[in-house]
């Protein structure tokens, strides 16, 4: 297993208190697999990614449980020790390339930093894998990018340079957070191609966290769906796409798009995920967004139950849940 999470939580200090954004979160990730981890904003996908890497304010966070990377912990662990791992055996791809990357480095050194870091690579030896992973990751003229400014890319391009960062060390796990934002159709499947190429290359696991689920069905291998900070269910792609079974799942799923049906409006899930200020920590976190079902029994503690094999719902509210319509 290259990745194991158990009972792990975040919180952030916000006016001198302490709240969870993420409660007792339990994932893993395997070699040559796509874990798909969706919800809406303010679900906590992001916050899972830096928590996983250590890329947070230690004065303002708190993380609990465990976070092993082929039986390493990670939580506890120093920031000299972090700096070995990330870039070296965990690569991230971030949400905005932009912000990413430095404005007053051109490419080929922000690139060569992991490759400092992390090999005994000679100068000359760096300026050509610069080279190899600029081509490797689909641009056409490695050379000249090499030489230029962020500010001087497209999106698409700052992408491309954010993946050959992340790849650089050939890493055993990426983290993609939300890798296609903000992107044309024609890039996102180019981007999204290229990151199932690498995985299939260097046999690879990849965290891919989204918002998409057309990304999802393309290419995952198993999914998490996540709501106010919790894990609600996960399960292979077929078993969530097919059986989904907790209300979010099923409502998020409802919402998308569907050529073969046809219908006078999209479905909108009521209401919206609730601050960290405002969110309970006891009940299911969800019942208050399906008004129409006040009533339905929910746990007074939400646990995850197995309903099949590999498939996990937390709740048992599933079980009598019916949209308003039906």
């Amino acid at each position: 297993m290259l990745l194991e999470m158990k009972n792990v939580n975040a919180a952030f200090k916000v006016d001198g208190h302490y709240y969870n954004a993420l409660d007792d979160v339990c994932l893993n990730v395997n070699e040559d697999e796509i874990l798909a981890i969706v919800g809406e904003s303010g679900c906590g996908k992001s916050t899972l990614a830096t928590s996983i890497i250590g890329l947070y304010n230690e004065k303002q966070t708190k993380i609990s449980g465990s976070i092993k990377y082929r039986d390493q912990e990670l939580v506890g662990t120093s920031a000299q020790e972090m700096d070995q791992i990330r870039g070296e055996k965990i690569g991230m791809i971030f949400q905005d390339p932009l912000a990413a990357l430095n404005p007053l480095m051109r490419v080929a050194d922000q690139i060569k930093e992991s490759l400092t870091l992390h090999t005994t690579l000679s100068e000359e030896q760096k300026d050509l894998r610069v080279q190899e992973l600029l081509s490797q990751v689909g641009i056409q003229n490695p050379k000249r990018v090499a030489k230029q400014y962020p500010h001087e890319l497209s999106g698409g391009m700052r992408q491309r340079v954010i993946i050959a960062i992340a790849i650089a060390c050939k890493p055993d796990l990426i983290i993609a957070d939300e890798p296609t934002t903000a992107l044309d159709v024609t890039i996102q499947a180019q981007i999204l191609d290229l990151l199932m190429k690498i995985q299939r290359e260097n046999h690879a696991g990849i965290i891919l966290i989204t918002h998409d689920l057309g990304v999802v069905a393309q290419m995952a291998d198993r999914v998490a769906v996540m709501y106010a900070g919790q894990v609600v269910e996960s399960g292979s792609v077929q078993q969530l796409f097919t059986e989904p079974k907790h209300p979010y799942t099923r409502s998020l799923l409802r919402s998308m798009p569907q050529a073969d049906k046809v219908r006078d409006k999209l479905y909108v899930i009521e209401g919206m995920v609730p601050s960290l200020k405002n969110m309970e920590h006891s009940g299911c976190r969800f019942s208050k967004r399906v008004s129409w079902l006040s009533k339905l029994p929910h746990e007074s503690e939400p646990q995850m139950h197995q309903v099949a094999e590999g498939h996990y719902v937390r709740c048992v509210c599933w079980k009598d849940f019916k949209f308003s319509q039906e």
